[in-house]
């Protein structure tokens, strides 16, 4: 079958129809353009800020290395003296010397050396900046929930508060929790004219319970986790402390564990009901 056709009944309203298409199509063909010149200038955007947080990580890490190797320089010359955790024990006993505790709030006021000195030389940042904030949340979605690692800033106090308990020819033991920031610690200490420094190798993390006289809630060793990893018991410290303990410490995480998977399930029965709830809702 043919199909109809219709007359044109005003010529000035076909061509109007062209005209109007035509538009169309170039606002159409704008629109289209703006639109892609929008996505380019969104993805010429990531690149520049993937590529910035690129160069922050590839100077981050150049830095490392050059602060790795005149801490390897330090010790090599005999600049700063090296002591196990239990050399520290003794000669903290034995000789009276102050064991200098650079470590942040976070990890001391979970448990500390009896008898030390605390002078942190980098702190919690409890700053409520928008650069301190986008930080905090930055390092909380890149694994902060799971380790429960806080945001640290530099202590800018830190060598005149040091200059003000101990003076240039004391002899001092500089420990952390894993024995890095205290080598950057006795870096700066020397630099300002201490020469009498030992490093705590290992960082009180590796000391055992007969090392060191401790204080705190926790032992040493537990000092430095936090996050949802030590809620469930999944670090390396705690399954080290449960193989010591026995199976009632590791009771307590199991029950936890079961715990989180029961709430989690909940959750999602009650997330299906509310879905069900609301399509009823709408049928209605």
């Amino acid at each position: 079958m043919e199909s109809l056709s219709l007359p044109v009944l005003n010529p000035l309203l076909a061509s109007g129809s062209c005209l109007f298409r035509n538009q169309s199509s170039r606002i159409t063909s704008l629109n289209l353009a703006t639109s892609l010149s929008t996505v380019r200038r969104f993805r010429v955007g990531v690149v520049r800020m993937q590529a910035v947080d690129e160069d922050i990580d590839l100077k981050q890490m150049r830095d490392m290395a050059a602060a790795k190797k005149r801490w390897d320089g330090l010790l090599r010359e005999g600049k700063v003296k090296v002591l196990t955790p239990r050399e520290a024990g003794y000669a903290i006993s034995l000789s009276n010397k102050p064991l200098l505790d650079v470590r942040p709030s976070s990890e001391r006021n979970k448990a500390w050396v009896k008898g030390s000195t605390w002078v942190p030389i980098f702190d919690n940042d409890d700053n409520l900046d928008a650069g301190t904030l986008s930080k905090k949340v930055t390092s909380f979605a890149m694994g902060g929930w799971w380790s429960g690692s806080p945001t640290l800033s530099f202590n800018r106090l830190f060598l005149s508060k040091v200059e003000e308990k101990f003076p240039k020819e004391a002899e001092l033991i500089v420990g952390c929790q894993k024995g890095l920031r205290s080598l950057a610690a006795c870096e700066l200490l020397y630099n300002a004219g201490y020469e009498n420094l030992f490093w705590l190798q290992g960082g009180l993390e590796s000391a055992q319970d007969e090392d060191l006289v401790t204080e705190g809630d926790q032992p040493l060793k537990l000092a430095g986790i936090g996050g949802f990893s030590e809620f469930l018991g999944w670090t390396d410290q705690q399954r080290a402390q449960a193989a010591k303990e026995g199976w009632g410490y590791r009771l307590v995480y199991t029950a936890r564990l079961f715990g989180v998977v029961l709430a989690a399930d909940a959750l999602f029965v009650g997330a299906q009901q509310v879905g069900r709830y609301i399509q009823e809702l709408r049928g209605h």
